[in-house]
């Protein structure tokens, strides 16, 4: 029998009806090869879904791991895709049970509102680099941006840069902190924000034709097998504080990507909550299954399928 967490005060229409007012976002269900619609006796998790496709591997790697075990207890993942700000608003009114690829300490100011609802039990990996880069090409010998070392030599070649640097999405944290930190540097170049799909059609249109750019990225992503790119190198060091209340002149902190899991669900479903905390994919490997969505076409639900099968005694062990 299939049943969704008891959720005093909030229903799956109340859930439905408060993501459709955040951001219109849009839900399906994962749980097994396909993403199926799962079955059996089980809970059905609300999980959130981020617009980056790390996020969309782990949901899908934990609906195979939910599907092949039932003893875990879920019998579904019912995801929707939310930026953020949205998502740790859901968890904090008790619609969402599960966020995965939680960027801390990115997203530490939302997970510390929430923590009366919900808990991050684990780091999937960690000492992910983020930062400003440019493509190789570009501070070669002889290149249009030669002799850029560091991010506060960019005023400096604004004229090559078209004055603009590219960000990603404006729900992201990271696009308020890049805010801070143009500003903190004194940096004169326009912050151009849309989405990262805009930001990365922007990076393959310039690296086409060889011209300069420089842009947010963040690892583990896909895009580093499809580029040869540099991060600009940073002065000052990232401290607590400086994104936040500092001046924003500061490097952006390495991140790890965790997992945090809703209260109730640590009560309803505890052998698929200690799976959760034992759950461990290197950035190594997110990045080579990034690609093949990302660059080879694969879908989401195949590669996760892949990896699911390739650790197989791995994933018995955690179970365990």
């Amino acid at each position: 029998m299939q049943r969704t967490l008891r959720r005093p005060g909030a229903s799956v229409l109340a859930l439905t009806a408060l993501l459709a007012t955040a951001l219109a976002g849009c839900s399906s269900e994962e749980a097994g090869s396909g993403g199926g619609n799962g079955g059996g006796d089980g809970v059905t998790v609300q999980t959130a879904e981020f617009s980056w496709t790390a996020a969309g591997l782990t949901n899908g790697i934990l609906g195979e791991i939910a599907a092949d075990h039932p003893d875990l207890g879920v019998s579904s993942l019912a995801t929707t895709q939310l930026d953020p700000a949205a998502a740790w608003a859901g968890a904090q009114r008790g619609d969402i049970d599960l966020l995965t690829e939680v960027a801390l300490p990115n997203q530490q100011e939302l997970a510390d509102k929430a923590g009366d609802q919900v808990d991050v039990v684990s780091e999937t990996y960690g000492d992910a680099a983020q930062g400003w880069f440019v493509p190789a090409y570009a501070v070669a010998p002889g290149g249009p941006l030669e002799g850029l070392t560091s991010v506060t030599q960019l005023n400096d070649y604004a004229d090559e840069l078209g004055g603009k640097f590219y960000d990603a999405d404006p729900g992201y944290i990271t696009t308020e902190q890049n805010t801070k930190r143009l500003n903190g540097y004194g940096i004169t170049l326009e912050h151009v924000v849309a989405t990262e799909a805009a930001e990365l059609a922007q990076l393959k249109n310039s690296y086409g034709s060889e011209e300069p750019i420089v842009l947010y990225l963040y690892h583990p992503h896909a895009v580093f097998a499809q580029y040869d790119m540099v991060q600009l190198e940073e002065p000052t060091p990232y401290s607590d504080g400086c994104l936040t209340t500092g001046d924003g002149a500061c490097a952006m902190p390495s991140y790890s990507a965790n997992i945090a899991a809703s209260k109730e669900l640590q009560e309803q479903a505890p052998a698929f909550v200690d799976l959760l905390t034992d759950l461990r994919i290197s950035v190594e490997e997110m990045e080579a299954m990034q690609k093949q969505v990302d660059v080879d076409g694969d879908d989401v639900s195949t590669v996760a399928r892949q990896w699911v099968d390739d650790h197989a005694d791995q994933i018995d062990q955690w179970i365990g």
